[in-house]
C-alpha cells in the first residue's frame, strides 16, 4: 500500500516538473519596447487599412428597355390561356414525343397529342445521362427522332420540368 502511494506521488511530481514555465519575455507577436494602450489600439483598428482603389461605378444613363412590340419572336398574345401544370412528383410513363431546343438553348420534350384533351405543354428536360443519350441518338441518325420517355415531373416558376429515367427511340 505504501509503495503504491509512493509511486503515485512520484508520477505526479514528475508531471509537475515536466511542465514548461511561463516565458519571462513578451510574446513574439508584439513588437519589443512598445506598450499600446487600449485607446491607441482602437485608433489603429479604426484607421483605413488601405487606400480606396479606382473610381466608383457610375449608373448607366439611358438603359435600353426591352420592347415587346419591336421583337416579333417574343410577342405574347393578349390574355394567353393558362398553361396547365402537372403536379410535382407525378410520374410520366412511356409518353411519346420529340426532343426540341428552346430559343434560349434548353432541351424541351414536346409530347405527341393523346387525341383527347391535347393540353400537354412541352416540358424542359433536366440535364442527365438520358438526355445526353437522346442527343447522341439524334446526332448519329441525322434526322428527327421520336422517343418514348419515363420520368418524374418537377415544377419551378410556373413551369414543368422532367427528370428522365428512361428514354427509348420509337421505331418508325
Amino acid at each position: 500500500m505504501k509503495s503504491l502511494i509512493a509511486i503515485i506521488i512520484l508520477s505526479l511530481a514528475s508531471v509537475a516538473w515536466s511542465q514548461t514555465p511561463a516565458p519571462a519575455t513578451q510574446p513574439a507577436t508584439r513588437p519589443a519596447g512598445t506598450a499600446q494602450t487600449a485607446d491607441d489600439m482602437l485608433k489603429q483598428l479604426l484607421l483605413p487599412s488601405r487606400p480606396a482603389r479606382g473610381i466608383p461605378i457610375e449608373p448607366v444613363p439611358n438603359v435600353p428597355k426591352f420592347d415587346v412590340a419591336s421583337s416579333p419572336s417574343k410577342t405574347i398574345a393578349p390574355n394567353p390561356p393558362a398553361v396547365p401544370l402537372t403536379r410535382e412528383g407525378t410520374i410520366i410513363f412511356d409518353r411519346k414525343g420529340r426532343l426540341n431546343r428552346t430559343p434560349d438553348g434548353q432541351h424541351e420534350f414536346t409530347f405527341d397529342s393523346d387525341g383527347q384533351a391535347m393540353k400537354d405543354p412541352p416540358m424542359i428536360v433536366l440535364p442527365n445521362l438520358k438526355l445526353m443519350a437522346m442527343e447522341n441518338a439524334i446526332k448519329n441518325s441525322g434526322r428527327e427522332l421520336r422517343f418514348s420517355i419515363t420520368g418524374t415531373v418537377t415544377e419551378y416558376n410556373a413551369r414543368n420540368y422532367v427528370m428522365l429515367e428512361k428514354a427509348v427511340v420509337v421505331p418508325e
